[in-house]
């Protein structure tokens, strides 16, 4: 099931790099005015924690927050606010399944080293999921839970303002159904773009 997965993957992110640098010669007043704004797309793979080896496809979308210049060691110090819907390529073994979720939180960008900048953020918000209705309980097929989920990855500076994203998140859903959480897992692989001037501008 993976080797399937893995090319939907890196198709899907090729689409939205190539989409990007043609929305960036939309926004000139990006180059000269240097918001401290990342904004992007990507889509997803996770392992759904719903059954051994299950996974399933999603799209991602970002918004990072990052001041300029904080003193010291608190520069690169910023929010972020991230979305995740994964509502694609459900198992034929599981009958109904979506896991999305809306985060915030704070996060911690790197300074470039050619070309690369590392990040980690630890953020926190509410899961929304569809499931299959266990025994006894028909109509009970979807509810709401408490998610935090430390993450991070790497950007890599492609062109001008556009980077390229790969990112790892681990997700605890709070409680559910009892006493454990629900842990999906997942990949994601996309495109930012970053109103701030590029590197070495």
């Amino acid at each position: 099931m993976r080797s399937k997965l893995t090319p939907k993957l890196v198709l899907a992110a090729l689409v939205v790099a190539a989409v990007l640098p043609a929305y960036s010669q939309a926004v000139p007043a990006a180059r000269q005015g240097g918001f401290p704004i990342v904004v992007g797309a990507a889509v997803s793979d996770y392992s759904i924690d719903w059954g051994p080896g299950q996974r399933m496809l999603g799209i991602s979308a970002w918004a990072d927050l990052l001041p300029n210049n904080l003193p010291g060691h608190l520069n690169g110090l910023g929010l972020e606010a991230v979305g995740h819907a994964i509502d694609f390529d459900v198992p034929s073994s599981v009958k109904k399944m979506r896991q999305d979720s809306a985060m915030g939180g704070p996060m911690y960008a790197f300074h470039p080293y050619h070309n690369l900048r590392p990040y980690i953020r630890y953020v926190f918000g509410i899961g929304s999921i569809d499931f299959p209705a266990p025994a006894g309980f028909p109509r009970y097929t979807h509810d709401t839970f408490l998610v935090t989920a430390p993450g991070g990855g790497a950007e890599y500076h492609l062109w001008q303002h556009v980077w390229v994203r790969a990112d790892y998140e681990y997700q605890f859903w709070h409680q559910t159904f009892g006493p454990n959480d629900l842990t999906p897992t997942g990949f994601t692989i996309g495109a930012s773009y970053d109103f701030r001037p590029p590197p070495g501008q």
